[in-house]
């Protein structure tokens, strides 16, 4: 039984990959490696022989064709960090058997409970066996619950040569959680024409539309001046900085907006007297709205900056990732073959929009067509992380069902 999507997952969950930000190799941390490593192992234990991980942490393998028939290569692609958000160290996952219902209090530390009233999808989950941390780190189910299912789908398309599919590419990456998911891919030897990443939530749900996402950095450079000798010279840029933080519309902000609206968020912000830095996120799904948003947020500076005749400020924007949607409607065909393999894994597909980004966004705009499917977590980033064993199994015959389309469509 060691090698169920179950024990695959609780195997992962306990070694520490988290993300780091503040740092500039890739990948970010090196004990991501250590997931990667034994990933190979696996792989290559399955009859995957060119499972490697490379030099960037990523981990490669190819499942090869059995078909006769001329069938798109696809890549089956999950990501191997955690966040940054909260602590993915000494996880000890738990696992609820037969899960009866009602609210679950975590051992670990009591004052957290993961609450029906806040988690509805527990509704759906009565009888099956949910997996949860102690409390008091994150579970890692984003992604490594999408990780656990591709190695065990592999496991079943090799097991079982009567399933015909084509040639399938397996990817797990680095850093997806501090935005550098893909900076470093081979797309020469990947050699895939189309991509999924199982990186999704509520079963059933193949998401083909994500949030456009650029990040802003506004920088202010104020006057600075002895406070004894400041009056009607002194321009403190803290304060500059904190009135455009005032002025930021509330209806406009993550904790106000839910569905298709898009949001302005400060993400962190720093500085003296004489100089600060405001870091902040916009989303929307249409390119026009990030626009919009970018234009609104650069008046609001100019606005309150011009109160202040001795300080300037400089507005970047950077472009962080784009609205898949744009490049797999021209690819129809893509997301199609995953809701036939949804129906056929026994669920009713549902199309979804993601309030935020994967991998897929940016592999959609380097060429390679990537949209997500559901692998089953909830409450990602927290310690109220949940997942359960029935839909990661679900999503492990989706991965089958979707390679088997694929070749009998070819």
């Amino acid at each position: 039984m060691t090698d169920t999507v179950l024990n695959r997952f609780l195997r992962y969950v306990v070694i520490d990959t988290q993300a780091d930000g503040s740092s500039t190799s890739q990948p970010s941390t090196e004990k991501q490696k250590n997931l990667g490593r034994l990933l190979v192992e696996e792989l290559q234990a399955i009859g995957l022989g060119d499972a490697h991980l490379d030099e960037h942490g990523y981990v490669y393998a190819t499942i090869p064709s059995n078909s006769d028939k001329q069938v798109p290569v696809i890549c089956f692609c999950s990501h191997m960090d955690t966040a940054p958000d909260f602590t993915g160290t000494n996880v000890k996952p738990q696992v609820i058997r037969n899960y009866a219902g009602g609210d679950i209090v975590l051992p670990g530390d009591p004052s957290r409970v993961i609450r029906v009233s806040e988690h509805l999808e527990l509704n759906n989950q009565i009888g099956n066996d949910i997996v949860t941390t102690d409390g008091t780190t994150l579970l890692g189910a984003d992604d490594k619950a999408g990780v656990a299912e591709i190695v065990a789908a592999a496991k079943v398309l090799v097991d079982n040569p009567d399933i015909r599919h084509g040639t399938v590419k397996i990817l797990f990456t680095t850093d997806e959680e501090i935005g550098r998911g893909v900076d470093k891919v081979d797309f020469a030897k990947l050699g895939a024409a189309f991509a999924y990443t199982m990186d999704g939530e509520t079963a059933g749900t193949i998401e083909d539309e994500t949030f456009s996402a650029d990040g802003v950095e506004i920088s202010i450079s104020g006057v600075a001046m002895h406070p004894g000798l400041a009056k009607g010279r002194m321009e403190n840029a803290i304060k500059i900085a904190g009135a455009i933080i005032d002025r930021l519309p509330r209806d406009m902000a993550p904790e106000t907006t839910e569905g298709r609206q898009g949001f302005v968020h400060p993400t962190s912000v720093s500085g003296s007297m004489e100089k600060a830095t405001i870091s902040l996120i916009v989303r929307d799904f249409r390119d026009e709205g990030l626009a919009e948003k970018e234009a609104m947020l650069e008046q609001i500076v100019s606005d309150v900056v011009s109160a202040y005749p001795g300080s300037t400020y400089s507005f970047t924007v950077k472009e962080q990732y784009r609205n898949m949607k744009v490049v797999l409607d021209r690819h129809p065909e893509i997301v199609e073959n995953a809701v036939e393999a949804i129906r056929r894994a026994g669920m009713e597909p549902v199309r979804g929009s993601i309030r935020g980004g994967t991998d897929g966004s940016r592999l959609s705009f380097m060429g390679l067509p990537c949209p997500n499917i559901f692998a089953g977590g909830h409450a990602f980033h927290s310690p109220l992380e949940w997942v359960s064993r029935q839909d990661m199994e679900k999503a492990v015959k989706t991965i089958v069902e979707l390679a088997r389309v694929w070749e009998e469509r070819a």
